[in-house]
């Protein structure tokens, strides 16, 4: 997983309002959260022979070991990058759970982690680390791209998309609560500004390998408010950027088309809201 982290610290967030049962309206505001520039960057970070510090997180189970295979990869490839391992076990900080100061301070420095898996309680137990560290670091793009590796036989050849989720809203915003026994509420939370930020991302994106198509996944026909504010929000970026091709398409006809012949989607980058 690559997730991106926006250097700028993003305005405070909008108040949850109760809106009137009846209200079933509402409005997109002319307002930029982002100006023209990166909304993300990387800088990097060297150590004195010149290799860029990354953090390692070497995560549970048969982490350590795909940890190890990935150093061996990078060595065999020559890649100039020196591992800082850290240790991110869950502690209570202000009666939350939190990564350990250490760890953030590391990553902090390093601007860059990557991650092996990070087991998570199933109903019940501390919050998801992978949330918490989305939350800690304001990681608000997962960045996937998925290309055919020459010489390794697939059902499909010559794959080459670019899927951009959005990673700290949504269904993954993990706010429940119970209304009565036997009732629970999730709450799919979508501001514009964070739907401003990972879809300027993406069109940022696009533009820095040379693809001239963005598309946005959605289903506004259903969540007409959620995800339709980022289907608008979508169409007022995409004015800033007049040489790439915007459009969108309904999540169901994406996952359809895309296990059908994903190749049709080579040319383009996919954004989407979190749990897509």
């Amino acid at each position: 997983m690559l997730a991106i982290r926006s250097l700028s610290n993003p305005a405070a967030r909008q108040c949850l309002r109760a809106a009137p049962r009846a209200a079933a309206t509402w409005s997109i505001s002319n307002q930029r959260f982002y100006s023209q520039e990166r909304v993300a960057k990387y800088d990097g970070t060297k150590d004195a022979n010149g290799n860029f510090l990354v953090s390692l997180i070497e995560g549970d189970g048969i982490g350590p070991e795909i940890a190890q295979s990935v150093k061996d990869i990078f060595a065999a490839a020559k890649t100039p990058i020196a591992w800082e391992p850290i240790d991110v076990t869950p502690i209570i900080k202000d009666g939350r759970t939190a990564i350990p100061d250490a760890a953030i301070e590391n990553i902090n420095k390093n601007k860059i982690a990557l991650k092996g898996p990070l087991a998570t309680p199933v109903g019940k137990g501390h919050v998801s680390l992978n949330l918490t560290l989305r939350r800690t670091f304001n990681l608000f793009a997962n960045l996937r791209p998925c290309r055919s590796v020459a010489g390794f036989k697939t059902p499909y050849d010559g794959v080459d998309t670019v899927l951009i989720r959005e990673n700290t809203e949504g269904e993954y915003s993990g706010i429940e609560h119970v209304v009565v026994d036997g009732v629970v509420q999730s709450i799919k939370l979508i501001t514009e500004e964070a739907s401003e930020r990972v879809l300027r991302f993406a069109f940022q994106h696009a533009e820095s390998i040379g693809r001239t198509k963005v598309r946005v996944v959605h289903k506004a026909t259903i969540m007409k408010m959620s995800d339709g504010l980022f289907l608008n929000v979508a169409e007022r970026v995409a004015k800033d950027f007049p040489n790439i091709e915007f459009d969108a398409e309904l999540l169901d006809n994406t996952c359809l088309k895309m296990v059908t012949d994903p190749n049709p989607y080579n040319d383009k980058v996919l954004v989407m809201p979190n749990l897509y």
